[in-house]
């Protein structure tokens, strides 16, 4: 079998057919502009195993090296680099039917993380910045139909429950926070956050907790919004 297809029954039953790597880069090197900015946000509504998320995260990663090595300095600076790494992986989204796919993508994509964040930081690694990056492959590369925008069963089938994708976004220090909208009110452009962050300790002049949260009762649609900041490193100790 090619690398293009896993087998003739995923062709017949889904269409599945990955993207060849030169045409990847052909097609990308259409947006290059794009796909070296760190925080540009992509999504890949039919993701499988990555193969274009794979090179837009290289590319990515190339321009958090540049963007964390000084003027007049040969390499990056580790604790900056870690920082653009998780701006660069926060801002990749996926979306497959198979839950195979979703599973080989979110483990390709934070191999290729990894072994650039160890090649830069060296014995400045964090393990809790490795548990941080794979929950945001877990919130970001979701098995779903991005034709109906709704997350689909083991067997590829639609379930009621709307996909939902988090934004990440640095807004002081360490700070990461997370914001969640439902997709098809994104793609609506109904994705106004109705959240208010909690305020702070007048004491500390810190957050309240680890992180900040409210939570939205649902409305007559439905509809479900929250969110909260933490240390990026610790942006997975809320969890779901």
């Amino acid at each position: 079998m090619s690398d293009q297809i896993k087998s003739r029954e995923r062709v017949a039953d889904h269409g599945e057919v990955f993207t060849a790597e030169r045409e990847v880069n052909a097609m990308l090197d259409l947006v290059k502009q794009e796909t070296e900015r760190v925080d540009s946000r992509f999504l890949e509504p039919a993701c499988g195993e990555g193969n274009f998320l794979e090179e837009i995260l290289r590319r990515k990663l190339t321009a958090a090296k540049k963007r964390a090595t000084p003027p007049r300095r040969k390499k990056p600076v580790p604790s900056e680099f870690e920082k653009q790494s998780v701006i660069a992986v926060a801002s990749i989204y996926g979306v497959d039917l198979l839950n195979d796919n979703v599973i080989a993508c979110q483990k390709r994509l934070y191999e290729i993380w990894n072994t650039e964040y160890e090649a830069v930081c060296q014995n400045e690694v964090d393990e809790r910045c490795r548990e941080a990056i794979k929950f945001i492959l877990d919130r970001n590369i979701v098995c779903g139909n991005a034709l109906t925008l709704k997350v689909v069963d083991e067997n590829g089938k639609d379930t009621d429950e709307p996909i939902v994708f988090s934004e990440w976004s640095f807004i002081t220090g360490a700070n990461l926070q997370r914001k969640d909208y439902r997709f098809d009110k994104l793609l609506a452009g109904e994705y106004e956050p109705t959240a208010k962050e909690k305020p702070r300790d007048p004491k500390t002049n810190d957050q309240r907790n680890l992180f900040d949260l409210t939570e939205e009762e649902p409305s007559d649609e439905g509809e479900f919004l929250m969110s909260y900041v933490a240390d990026y490193r610790r942006i997975q100790s809320h969890g779901e």
